[in-house]
């Protein structure tokens, strides 16, 4: 048991690591969106926007060619390594997996990830990203 404990912890941080990617590509075009309609200039800056383009990016091209994503990957293998049974999962493990997995076609993935894609990318167009510093001290 003792053995099994630092995989289970590493396998559920992982786990959770994917959650906060899904949740910022997820959040990430929300709050630009939002964010530029309520004038929150920091939405729009180049760090931010291209972190989220490129994480869209990833999950896009990853679907495209088939490959199970790395996080995913790392979480099954860490599990495997803590001997895990289905009938032993993690409170962690038990309720964030109901959020990010589901049993459908990878097609439907790759559609809804390359559409959500394209919204990203509109969103990079009708509110184009911030180059250089602000004007003004404060960051606004």
């Amino acid at each position: 048991m003792k053995a099994e404990l630092p995989y289970r912890l590493l396998a559920d941080a992982v786990l959770l690591a994917h959650f906060g990617v899904v949740v910022f590509v997820v959040a990430g075009l929300v709050l630009v969106i939002v964010g530029n309609l309520l004038s929150w200039r920091w939405v729009n800056g180049l760090w931010f926007r291209l972190a989220h383009l490129a994480a869209i990016a990833v999950v896009v091209g990853e679907s495209w060619i088939g490959l199970t994503c790395p996080l995913t990957t790392l979480e099954s293998w860490l599990r495997m390594q803590a001997g895990a049974a289905p009938d032993r999962r993690t409170f962690v493990e038990y309720w964030v997996q109901r959020v990010l997995f589901y049993e459908v076609p990878p097609w439907v993935f790759a559609n809804a990830y390359t559409l959500f894609g394209l919204l990203v990318v509109l969103a990079w167009w009708y509110f184009p990203p911030r180059f250089g510093k602000p004007r003004n001290g404060n960051g606004t």
